[in-house]
């Protein structure tokens, strides 16, 4: 099992110190927001990850909303498909920034749960990311930059990482059978 991976009993398994908590609605959706932690991981930023589902666990999913303050977190990253009331609910009850992320379904391929999070009223927001693997990598990326603020060390890491991003992309190359600039298709 990978490391951090939600279960339904690690509700209880908080993690002292975390910045960052990373929640979803089901341990199916550990596919997609394992991609949040991995970014996390890669930039040493101390988080926990959990299931925690609005549904099923309301009063836990409450208690974590009404504690996240008061333990330190800096952003709760919360994936969910489906009706996706998670990130919605959780900012309902703290003023801790909320980061959204739909998690792509067997229906309607997260659509769905990208309109629940986006539709938030006035007044409880939600920061909501992309559907699926690059949403939960990207909203990751955001909780970073927001503990980057206050963390000259951390800034710099992530200053490398953009670089990096930019060195790749200028790194691809078209295989050999593409077209060349100027040339009709």
């Amino acid at each position: 099992m990978p490391p951090n991976h939600p279960d339904s009993s690690s509700v209880q398994n908080l993690q002292t110190g975390a910045k960052i908590g990373v929640v979803m609605g089901s341990s199916s959706d550990w596919d997609t927001m394992q991609h949040a932690v991995a970014i996390l991981q890669h930039f040493g930023v101390d988080h926990e990850a959990q299931v925690l589902s609005a549904h099923r666990m309301p009063d836990q999913m409450f208690a974590y909303a009404d504690a996240a303050a008061a333990r330190g977190l800096s952003a709760i990253i919360a994936g969910a498909g489906g009706a996706a009331h998670l990130p919605g609910m959780l900012a309902a009850k703290t003023t801790v920034p909320v980061l959204g992320v739909p998690v792509a379904g067997e229906h309607l391929r997260g659509v769905d749960a990208l309109h629940s999070i986006v539709q938030m009223p006035k007044g409880i927001p939600v920061a909501t990311f992309a559907i699926g693997k690059a949403g939960a990598a990207n909203a990751a990326l955001f909780a970073v930059a927001l503990l980057a603020l206050r963390d000259a060390a951390l800034l710099a890491r992530l200053q490398a990482y953009r670089a990096e991003q930019t060195a790749a992309a200028q790194a691809m190359v078209l295989p050999p059978e593409a077209p060349a600039s100027g040339q009709g298709v």
